[in-house]
């Protein structure tokens, strides 16, 4: 199955950080949210990406060019360039890198990947990582035989809560989840049949649309997910996700 990782947007809430990098290179323990995102998928066994790009999408394709260089310690003849390798902790990925415009919006970008596309697909976004059960999701979209399913999970609070007894203050608990409401968190599945409904078009959204009409046909599935997600879509964001990581409380590690 290809996971396909939506990475070409500009980012633009996260300000001046996304003006040197697009935004699924911001960086969560020392690593690209991107690299996290896809350790998730290859955990559960499914290594094989099509990342759609848009905005600076030559940097990303320079870092999986050269991942080999960051993942290992070697070293370089400058006279030849002959490289040895000493020691590889490279990650066994196939990743394929397709620019699919600056100005494209999502449902455009998923088209022009037609191309490189399985019967059934993973897809997801470039910035959320989750503890989600892929194998449990896949299973579930198998079994129901629509043509997309969703992740439905509770987006954390943007403020921390008081927990409180009788009005002494208990504790303080950052960011908690939103009891109530369901959002699309990505880690979605598809059926390649979805593409039907998509164009080329630079102006072909993908949730608003082309997803709701396959929801109004009965054509889309939810999967609820009650553990943890998250999204860097803010520079408060990624400092909370870097806190869990120096922590080591970010549950999204599943490998």
């Amino acid at each position: 199955m290809k996971v396909v990782i939506l990475a070409g947007g500009y980012g633009s809430r996260l300000g001046h950080v996304t003006e040197l990098i697009p935004k699924p290179m911001v960086e969560v323990g020392g690593r690209p949210i991107i690299w996290h995102i896809m350790k998730i998928y290859a955990a559960h066994g499914f290594n094989e990406f099509v990342i759609a790009l848009g905005y600076k999408g030559n940097v990303i394709k320079d870092y999986f060019y050269k991942l080999k260089n960051f993942s290992s310690d070697f070293t370089v003849n400058t006279a030849t360039g002959e490289i040895q390798y000493h020691s590889d902790n490279a990650d066994e990925w196939k990743v394929t890198l397709v620019d699919t415009g600056l100005e494209t919006l999502k449902g455009g970008r998923i088209k022009r990947l037609e191309k490189y596309l399985d019967d059934v697909n993973f897809l997801t976004y470039g910035d959320g990582v989750s503890n989600v059960d892929l194998q449990a999701l896949l299973e579930y979209h198998k079994n129901h035989q629509k043509t997309v399913t969703i992740t439905g999970v509770r987006p954390p609070s943007l403020f921390g809560e008081v927990i409180q007894k009788d009005g002494q203050v208990l504790s303080f608990e950052e960011k908690p989840q939103i009891g109530q409401g369901l959002i699309n968190g990505g880690f979605m599945v598809f059926n390649k049949s979805m593409l039907d409904k998509l164009s080329t078009d630079v102006n072909c959204d993908f949730e608003f649309g082309p997803l709701e009409d396959l929801a109004n046909e009965g054509e889309v599935m939810v999967h609820i997910h009650d553990g943890f997600w998250e999204c860097a879509d803010t520079v408060r964001d990624v400092n909370h996700l870097n806190k869990l990581w120096d922590k080591n409380e970010a549950e999204w590690k599943i490998w």
